[in-house]
């Protein structure tokens, strides 16, 4: 694809595109929040329902939805024009919302999930495209940075705002507020948001984008086989597992020949872009596809209300916005980002190595102290993956490059949350030990676990502790598997403003 001229903005006037721009980060507050808020209120809901080898699927469905349609709907919006694609995202989401709200069952809430997050991914691949045609290359990036306050807004507000409706109104309340928002942005954008007719007719890679989701959800499967059909090895996890390598390899095979791929496979040649796929993956693993287990560790081992462990996401999150805006800041002024990669990871490992050392009676400070330490490590690196694939990928291939990085970190939180769940199943399995007023430890809620005798109830968090413990290690690994792929980055300096613009015209030059 040949790089033209940027067009006009869709907007001209300055408080029409404010206000739009409100209604756009209304949308994306409301898509980013939903993982955050569901994860305090989960323990209370896995007590209605029980099923807590399920937990982790109200989680990973989300994701691996939303991972799915991710590449897909960035075309799609080529195709059909931003608005009306935008709009069906945010309609969908706000359908499954409902749904959720409105669940009977654990399989009826994972199934509205996924519909969640079919609308979800869209929402959050629109939201930037939109962002995109209403400014200018100077003042989008300003209005981008705006993007990335408001995901860490969700970050710090989701548990604690999640945690206090669940103790206010019921854990359902969490999903039903989606649905007047998801309205008011609805109505936002039909009236205010101009439809520009695309000129350009792209042939969407749909085999590719089919063949992509399959393999990334036999992944999944294939993680969660001991939960789904009673073994990690067992006839249906081996037939997973080979569904999943024949998808890889035809993959493989629609890309090599499709006019516009959903990930051009020559990306793959540059070491950087592999090295930095890596990184994207451990680092969802570690930060997004931890956040439901670190409230269920609060609420089980401390016995915290769903409310209070909520606070303690403050302090992730406060973390992640230190560390997220001092990297920001000296990496634009060096221009260098693998030192950011090394430091965080490590930062990381560090912090979950301590935390597989946590009993049931630490003191609360220590855990918050580490909590903060994590956030900070997730910080260092948020943007080194995006910042460096899109260095990295030719300039005809950076939205491709991009997609890839947010669909792996992504995946790697779905296939983690797969894995966290079948640990805390597999080391509640092996307690076996009766608990006087505990008939089944699994449907255990907050408010049942407070309600219990002081033995029992430390009789249970010690089950918890232990499980935990074996959690913690394998995130530790996961988290110097991504310190590993980082020391092997070359030590790329970004170039300069106008060293960039001499590079683009160059390659322009060439094509």
């Amino acid at each position: 694809m040949d790089m033209q001229l940027a067009p006009a903005p869709l907007v001209t006037d300055p408080r029409r595109r404010l206000i739009l721009f409100f209604f756009l980060m209304t949308a994306m507050f409301m898509a980013t929040l939903d993982n955050q808020i569901v994860s305090t209120a989960l323990p209370t809901i896995v007590g209605e329902f029980g099923h807590l080898e399920r937990f982790g699927w109200i989680g990973s469905a989300y994701l691996l939805a939303l991972s799915a349609v991710m590449p897909v709907y960035g075309k799609l919006g080529d195709l059909f024009g931003r608005k009306y694609v935008m709009m069906t995202a945010i309609a969908i989401f706000t359908v499954g919302s409902a749904v959720c709200g409105l669940a009977v069952s654990m399989d009826t809430l994972i199934a509205a999930r996924v519909l969640q997050g079919l609308g979800g991914g869209g929402i959050m691949v629109s939201i930037f495209a939109v962002n995109a045609d209403l400014f200018e290359p100077r003042e989008r990036a300003r209005y981008q940075s705006y993007s990335s306050l408001v995901l860490m807004a969700s970050g710090a507000i989701g548990p604690v705002l999640g945690g206090t409706m669940s103790d206010l109104f019921g854990w359902r309340s969490i999903f039903l507020v989606n649905v007047p928002i998801g309205f008011i942005a609805l109505t936002g954008l039909a009236f205010m948001l101009p439809y520009r007719k695309p000129h350009r007719r792209p042939k969407i890679d749909y085999a590719g984008a089919l063949l992509l989701a399959l393999t990334t959800t036999s992944v999944v499967l294939a993680t969660d086989s001991s939960e789904l059909f009673g073994a990690l090895i067992s006839p249906e996890s081996i037939g997973v597992v080979a569904f999943g390598v024949v998808c890889a390899v035809a993959w493989v095979f629609v890309e090599r020949r499709a006019p516009e791929p959903i990930v051009p496979l020559q990306l793959f040649r540059n070491s950087t872009f592999s090295l930095l796929l890596i990184i994207s993956i451990m680092g969802g693993a570690i930060a997004i596809g931890m956040v439901n287990y670190f409230a269920l560790f609060l609420q089980t081992t401390t016995g915290l209300s769903p409310s209070a462990a909520g606070l303690f996401f403050i302090l992730l999150t406060g973390g992640l916005v230190c560390g997220s805006l001092s990297a920001g800041r000296i990496i634009s002024r060096t221009g260098r980002y693998k030192p950011f990669a090394i430091a965080s990871l490590t930062c990381s490992a560090v912090a979950f190595a301590l935390m597989s050392q946590v009993q049931a009676g630490t003191p609360i400070a220590f855990i918050g102290a580490i909590m903060l330490l994590h956030g900070i490590g997730i910080g260092l690196a948020q943007q080194v993956p995006v910042i460096g694939v899109q260095n990295a990928a030719p300039a005809r291939d950076v939205g491709a490059a991009t997609g890839s990085v947010t669909l792996s970190r992504m995946g790697g939180a779905s296939i983690a949350i797969s894995i966290y769940g079948a640990i805390i199943a597999s080391g509640l399995g092996k307690s076996g030990v009766p608990i006087a007023g505990v008939a089944d430890i699994e449907q255990l809620t907050p408010k049942m676990m407070a309600a219990l005798p002081e033995a029992s109830r430390q009789a249970v968090a010690d089950i918890y502790a232990a499980a935990f413990a074996s959690l913690f290690m394998t995130s530790c690994a996961i988290a110097l598997i991504g310190l590993a792929a980082a020391v092997m980055l070359k030590p790329v300096q970004l170039p300069r403003a106008g060293e960039a613009k001499q590079l683009q015209a160059a390659a322009e030059a060439a094509e």
